[in-house]
């Protein structure tokens, strides 16, 4: 073979040796970078309940891949302090969508919305639906009872809606005492309402019977409600229908023609007499 040829070839093999080391370094370097590119991010301790205040006790840090969603915490003296408006778990990372501002506190007050108000319902495990309205839940306010100064007596209690889609704070239970002046456990849940709501809501509360109904927190639509009386639960909604009355024209009958009299003077000798004959006339 020519020695020419066995050089250039040679050369070539090189070549292609070296270009193929330096692509495989410049790629595994960035592979590896990629992989193993972590970020620290502060997470729950521990299982954390809403309206929590967080203490360096409830927090711990964790190694996190790829980038850092929005929000989250990377120094943990940014979240000491600040309440908690939504449950936390544990190993979960902590957000700034899940925490109150800073120096508002914790409790009840710091999940509250500027412009909104917490107003507490007194209800039963009934009245809650069965215990199973929780936080974050979306409920219906319906009241019942007998409107002041109505006038028909006799349609009995009357229920209305009075609130659709409102959110529920919180559900729990608070001790008040009976007409005996012994406490007892009473159901409240806490509903999230403006001040225009906060204030029918109150009035209702004493006056009427207040039960909340469970709704999908999906379903964003406001029925448009009437309300019932008791006098319509007991109605025969199975009777016939009232007939409906006859839409034609009534036929115009045609006024009988006036009667006509006729006077004849009757002589009989010198006897005067006066004939009255009645004849009706048709035209």
């Amino acid at each position: 073979m020519n020695k020419r040829v066995v050089v250039i070839l040679f050369s070539a093999f090189l070549v292609a040796v070296v270009c193929s080391y330096i692509v495989y370094r410049v790629v595994g370097v960035r592979l590896s970078a990629a992989q193993h590119h972590t970020s620290r991010v502060v997470v729950a301790a521990s299982d954390i309940q809403l309206g929590s205040v967080l203490r360096d006790v409830d927090l711990g840090t964790a190694e996190m891949d790829g980038p850092l969603p929005k929000g989250a915490i990377t120094n943990p003296q940014e979240a000491v302090g600040r309440g908690v408006i939504s449950n936390l778990y544990q190993g979960e990372p902590i957000m700034e969508n899940r925490l109150a501002a800073v120096g508002s506190g914790g409790g009840l007050a710091a999940t509250i919305s500027p412009g909104m108000r917490a107003c507490a319902v007194k209800v039963d495990d009934v009245v809650g639906v069965a215990g199973f309205v929780t936080a974050g839940m979306r409920v219906d306010v319906l009241i019942s009872g007998n409107p002041p100064g109505a006038t028909n007596t006799m349609e009995g209690t009357k229920v209305k809606t009075l609130l659709q889609n409102i959110q529920v704070l919180s559900a729990g239970t608070d001790i008040q005492k009976d007409g005996e002046g012994k406490p007892k456990q009473v159901q409240v849940v806490n509903l999230l309402v403006t001040p225009e709501q906060a204030e029918d809501l109150s009035l209702a509360s004493n006056q009427t019977h207040i039960q909340l109904v469970l709704r999908n927190p999906l379903d964003t639509q406001i029925a448009q409600t009437t309300g019932t009386a008791m006098a319509n639960l007991f109605a025969d909604k199975n009777s016939a229908p009232p007939k409906p009355r006859s839409t034609r024209t009534p036929a115009v009958v045609a006024p009988k023609p006036a009667s006509r009299i006729y006077l004849v003077e009757v002589f009989n000798g010198s006897k005067r007499t006066d004939q009255k004959f009645v004849s009706s006339e048709d035209k």
